[in-house]
C-alpha cells in the first residue's frame, strides 16, 4: 500500500509500505480523509518525533477487513475512530481523568491516518470507532476528532446561558471551541487572531467580535466589548505562552482560562498570582480527548450544530502530504483546516 512516510524535517516521502496485518479484535480500514491536524506539522515542523514514521489520527474511513472476534462492524461501513484509549481501571480512569491515563499516550493507531491502510487495535475497535451517517462526507467527518477534542476542553469551562467566552487563536481549535461555546449557550463570542482570514472566517461561523492583536489592544478591545466586566472563560488556543498573562489580566471575577495549546518556546511566564486568589480565578489545562466526547462530536457534525464545512478550507493527496504541510505551516497563506485525501 502506499504512504506518506515522515522521515525527518523537509524529508516526506510517498512510498510503498507493506499493509499492516489485522488480529481477531483488529479492523482494516481504508483511509479517505484525515485532518492534518496542528500537531501533526508541529511534529514535522520541529522534529520532535523520530522517522521513519506515519502521522495523522483525523480520521474517516471503511471497513474492508474485520477479525473473527469482531461482531460490530461489517466490512463497507463507514466509521471515524481516533488515536489514544484509556484503560478505564486505573487512578486517573477511575476519577475521570481518562486522558492522564499511563496507557493514554502508549496506544495508537498503526500505522497512522496519512496511508491508505490502517489497522485499528482491538482496543479501539471497542472504545474509539464509530459508524458514521451515509450523508456526512468523508472531510466533514474527519472534523469529528478535534471537535471531540474541544467539548473535552469545555467541560471545564462551565459555560453558563449568556456568557461571554474569548478565545486567543482562531485556528481549528479555536474557531470550534468558539461555535461550541455558542451552542453552549455564550451570548458574546469574541476571538483574536494577527489573521485577516482567519478572523473574517471566524465572523462567517458566527463569531460576534474578532480582534486584530496587531492593530489593537485586546485588553482595551475586550474592556470594551465586556462593559468592563471582562469575559467569563478565556480558552487559549495558541501556542504563545504571554497569553496565558493575557488571560489572567482580562479575565472575568470568578472566570475560567483553560488552555488548549503547547507552550514549546519559552514556556515560563509571570502572571497575577494575586487574582487567583482574591478573584477565584481557576486555569484548568486540556489535552486531547475521551472516548465519550467522540460521542457527543460525531452527533454534533452529523446534525450541522456547528460549521465545520467552511472551516475546510484545503484539501491535498496523499501523495503530496509534504507540500500539504509546507502550505499549512506558511503563516503568509489564507489557510485554516486541510484534510488529506487518499489518492486510490
Amino acid at each position: 500500500m502506499k504512504a506518506s512516510v515522515y522521515y525527518s524535517k523537509n524529508d516526506i516521502r510517498y512510498e510503498d509500505v507493506e499493509e499492516p496485518e489485522i488480529g481477531d479484535g483488529d479492523m482494516l480500514i481504508k483511509m479517505h480523509s484525515c485532518g492534518l491536524c496542528g500537531t501533526d506539522i508541529h511534529k514535522a515542523q520541529n522534529q520532535t518525533v523520530t522517522g521513519p514514521i506515519i502521522l495523522g489520527h483525523e480520521v474517516s474511513g471503511e471497513v474492508v477487513k474485520v477479525g473473527k472476534d469482531v461482531t460490530r462492524y461489517r466490512v463497507g461501513e463507514r466509521v471515524v475512530t481516533a488515536i489514544h484509549v484509556p484503560c478505564f481501571n486505573c487512578h486517573y480512569c477511575d476519577r475521570g481523568f481518562f486522558t492522564l491515563c499511563d496507557q493514554f499516550k502508549k496506544t495508537n493507531l498503526e500505522p497512522g491516518g496519512f496511508s491508505e491502510f490502517i489497522r485499528i487495535p482491538r482496543q479501539h475497535v471497542e472504545h474509539l470507532t464509530h459508524r458514521i451517517i451515509d450523508s456526512l462526507d468523508w472531510d466533514r467527518a474527519a472534523m469529528i476528532e478535534p471537535v471531540a477534542c474541544c467539548l473535552h476542553g469545555l467541560k471545564s469551562s462551565n459555560i453558563h446561558p449568556k456568557d461571554t467566552v474569548l478565545v486567543l487563536g482562531s485556528g481549528t481549535i479555536g474557531l470550534v471551541s468558539a461555535q461550541l461555546a455558542a451552542l453552549k449557550g455564550a451570548s458574546t463570542v469574541i476571538v483574536s487572531d494577527l489573521s485577516r482570514f482567519k478572523r473574517e472566517l471566524a465572523l462567517k461561523v458566527g463569531v460576534t467580535h474578532a480582534i486584530d492583536p496587531a492593530n489593537e489592544d485586546v485588553e482595551t478591545r475586550v474592556a470594551e466589548i465586556t462593559q468592563g466586566k471582562g469575559p467569563d472563560v478565556v480558552i487559549i488556543a495558541a501556542g504563545v505562552s504571554s497569553l496565558v498573562s493575557q488571560a489572567v489580566n482580562v479575565v472575568r471575577r470568578g472566570g475560567r482560562i483553560i488552555v488548549f495549546s503547547p507552550f514549546d518556546k519559552n514556556p515560563v511566564v509571570e502572571i497575577d498570582a494575586g487574582r487567583l486568589f482574591r478573584d477565584e480565578i481557576s486555569i484548568v489545562g486540556t489535552y486531547s480527548l475521551t472516548p465519550y466526547d467522540m460521542k457527543e462530536a460525531i452527533e454534533i457534525v452529523e446534525k450541522d450544530k456547528i460549521n465545520t464545512k467552511d472551516m475546510i478550507t484545503h484539501t491535498w493527496p496523499l501523495s503530496r502530504m509534504a507540500e500539504a504541510i509546507d502550505f499549512a505551516s506558511n503563516p503568509d497563506n489564507d489557510v485554516l483546516k486541510v484534510i488529506i485525501k487518499s489518492d486510490v
